[in-house]
């Protein structure tokens, strides 16, 4: 058992021995989880790994860190069309991009994969993105990171950071499609010939958090800044949230990012962010019953922070309140998400590279003080 504010929390091993897990899904039985690893498509049933991947990724189609399945999202209609959807990176001649797959899942693997999407964010390295959101439309969110190849060298150019403020690349935006890749008419940019339709906002660095807040609807991204600066958005369409021209953060030179960092006209602040950074990994608003002090929370994973961030709104004596979580596994929690039953699951890995089998899903449980 673990200490936390006011009580204690059991921490169950649902499934160990993966490599470096990235996302979770639950299906409607509430049972069953799909969990993607380096390459494949692992199901989890009743707290047991099922020993055979429900899919693997073809050989080819990505490889290193950006090898897929990435991020899951099961289709708002699963229990009648059982369409999963993963982002993972394609290679052409243009170098690699971030692409969306749907499949069927048949109960044993996931069959008939098709690409329905591939976006406008050529580059040889650079951050993917790749988070999934369905929104209560059935619209798909898709997260595309700013490609940056360049991000972590000592060099202030920004020309490659700055596709995140062009609306004719993907890069650096939150994209907004129908669940067969096409695009709604609705969206912001739809009938500009100076725009790519696909994208909802812009300005990001790297989304790798969405979740519609459940008290405003609104929808919420948590992104990795630079060297600090990390930030949660209130996203709306076709707002510009500043990178690379504003953060709060560095580059990894030490210069501030821009002549007028702090904030510009027309482009939106973060709700809220941390300096040093945490590098946010996922996102999820709790909103279930077994963690009943936790009841409107958000929950950010953190890579580079090692811990669980738990957020409370409305406090006494601050906005929200900040408790990190977990900091006793000395983990990166890679997702965080809240099971039908109001339980809490984390993926975790413990280091970010190689072929390791360190990686686990975990469930959390109220024990003393809940």
């Amino acid at each position: 058992m673990l200490d936390v504010q006011g009580g204690k929390i059991r921490v169950v091993t649902v499934a160990a021995g993966l490599v470096h897990p990235w996302s979770i899904a639950f299906l409607p039985d509430g049972k069953t989880l799909l969990v993607t690893e380096a390459g494949r498509i692992r199901v989890i049933r009743g707290d047991t790994l099922d020993p055979a991947p429900a899919y693997t990724e073809p050989t080819g189609t990505s490889k290193g860190n950006n090898a897929g399945p990435k991020w899951l999202a099961l289709h708002p209609k699963f229990a009648d069309n059982q369409l999963v959807y993963f982002s993972y990176s394609i290679t052409g001649e243009k170098g690699a991009t971030l692409a969306v797959g749907r499949g069927k899942f048949d109960g044993k693997g996931v069959r008939d994969v098709k690409q329905i999407f591939v976006a406008d964010a050529w580059e040889s390295s650079g951050n993917m993105g790749g988070k999934l959101l369905f929104g209560p439309d059935n619209t798909l969110y898709v997260t595309v990171g700013d490609r940056d190849r360049l991000c972590c060298t000592d060099t202030d150019d920004n020309s490659l950071r700055m596709k995140a403020q062009s609306l004719q690349s993907d890069a650096g935006k939150t994209l907004r499609i129908n669940d067969d890749g096409s695009i709604p008419k609705s969206n912001p940019f739809v009938g500009r010939a100076d725009a790519k339709p696909e994208i909802f906002t812009y300005g990001h660095r790297n989304g790798y958090g969405l979740a519609f807040n459940p008290e405003t609807g609104a929808l919420w991204q948590a992104e990795i800044g630079p060297m600090g600066g990390d930030e949660v958005n209130i996203l709306l369409p076709g707002h510009n949230y500043g990178w690379p021209l504003v953060s709060m953060g560095r580059n990894y030179t030490g210069s501030l990012p821009s002549d007028q960092w702090y904030h510009r006209d027309g482009m939106d602040d973060p709700r809220m962010f941390w300096v040093p950074s945490i590098s946010p990994s996922s996102l999820v608003f709790y909103t279930g019953d077994k963690f009943p002090r936790w009841k409107g929370s958000m929950l950010v994973g953190s890579l580079n922070g090692l811990n669980l961030q738990r957020v409370s709104f409305n406090q006494p004596s601050q906005a929200e309140k900040r408790e990190p979580l977990l900091k006793q596994l000395n983990a990166r929690i890679r997702d965080v998400q809240q099971s039908p039953d109001g339980y809490l699951y984390v993926a975790t890995e413990l280091s970010p590279g190689g072929t390791a089998a360190d990686g686990t899903v975990l469930r959390l449980e109220p024990a003393e003080g809940f």
